[in-house]
């Protein structure tokens, strides 16, 4: 790029449509992983009105899954952005800025891609360290962002559609085509950024895809990692209980038939053991062996009907999940836990002692540490 009359000139061959239609084709459904996986997230995390009685609860590692692979997409798709931004950002400085008030409104939309996508992959990134220098709030924040982007990239596909057919096959054909000595370099490009790809989610997958956790340098979480071999996103000291005395601890089940047990009580009820995963939105997960009573055998004792739900209220003193709740086909899967063991051990007190909630496919922050009352719905 020279400066000329003030303006740059850009002398670079591979800021061309064929550059970025093929580092598009990747970055497209990276993010389209991303969005669908996203929205599968969403919604068990948040589900809209009657929905939470009808969610399945299997497969059991079904949100470790999807939201690892949301997050990894997530991830993948930094390096394409940086690269597709990079081939086109010479039209920036095209003269005249506006030509039309089509091509005001085209520019407009780019913006609104450009804008919508840089949020949304960089503010998913600091979710997955807990980092949050904003004001408001992630989660509503990073879904509805998440549509305006789907809205805009599909109107600049629609727009794009004929220059995309073009350069879509491997040579694009006549006075389309760049020059043959131009290709090596565009090889060299595309191999650079598919080795960049490569790199990043190998050192970060490794939090939810354990095969590869010797692997994960630069996530967030290693699943390894944290008290009894397993990550924590919030301890005890931070939720204020972390002076709880298992003596002075009562569990309360409200129901036609209410009851409280005591811990020596519930420990003297039918345990069974389980092994699930618990898989937090922040893309780590990992799978643990886990030993208490099946919440379903609480609220029968209690009288609830088969198609009661649960609502699980926790000790902490503060925080957005302090009071959650189960629809009927969590409620009443037998692989639902209150459990009171981890890897054959108490749970630590960061685990949520003297009981928490495990249950198959549901994010962990819904999985209920530090568990004082059982509500039948």
């Amino acid at each position: 790029m020279k400066p000329l009359l003030g303006l740059p000139v850009f002398s670079g061959r591979l800021h061309d449509a064929r550059t970025a239609t093929a580092i598009g084709r990747p970055l497209g459904l990276a993010v389209a992983v991303c969005f669908l996986t996203g929205i599968v997230s969403h919604v068990l995390q948040r589900p809209p009105g009657l929905a939470a009685d009808v969610l399945p609860s299997r497969p059991a590692w079904g949100y470790r899954f999807t939201q690892g692979l949301h997050v990894a997409s997530g991830i993948a798709a930094i390096p394409l952005l940086l690269a597709k931004l990079w081939t086109v950002y010479p039209r920036l400085f095209a003269r005249p800025p506006v030509r039309s008030v089509r091509h005001a409104l085209e520019r407009l939309s780019v913006a609104v891609l450009v804008a919508a996508a840089l949020f949304e992959l960089f503010t998913g990134l600091l979710n997955t360290f807990q980092w949050y220098p904003w004001p408001f709030s992630f989660v509503p924040a990073h879904y509805a962002v998440a549509w305006l982007l789907t809205g805009a990239l599909l109107l600049h596909l629609a727009v794009k559609a004929p220059g995309i057919r073009a350069h879509w096959r491997r040579r694009s054909a006549g006075t389309l085509a760049l020059p043959a000595e131009d290709e090596p370099d565009r090889r060299s490009l595309l191999l650079g950024v598919t080795a960049a790809v490569g790199a990043v989610t190998l050192t970060t997958v490794g939090q939810s895809l354990t095969p590869l956790k010797r692997f994960d340098l630069f996530a967030a979480r290693h699943p390894d990692h944290g008290p009894q071999g397993l990550p924590v996103n919030r301890t005890a000291a931070a939720a204020g209980v972390a002076g709880l005395v298992a003596a002075d601890w009562r569990l309360t089940v409200s129901g036609p038939r209410p009851y409280e047990l005591t811990l020596e009580e519930l420990r003297a009820m039918p345990q069974h053991e389980v092994t699930l995963p618990i898989a937090c939105v922040e893309g780590w997960s990992a799978s643990a062996r886990w030993t208490g009573v099946r919440v379903r055998d609480l609220l029968e004792r209690a009288g609830a009907g088969a198609d009661a739900g649960v609502r699980v209220v926790s000790l902490q003193r503060r925080g957005a999940y302090r009071v959650t709740e189960m629809g009927r086909t969590y409620a009443h899967d037998p692989l639902t836990l209150l459990a009171l063991r981890l890897g054959g051990e108490v749970l630590s007190p960061d685990h949520g002692f003297p009981a928490r909630v495990i249950a198959p496919n549901r994010p962990g922050v819904l999985q209920t540490k530090w568990v004082g009352r059982l509500e039948v719905l």
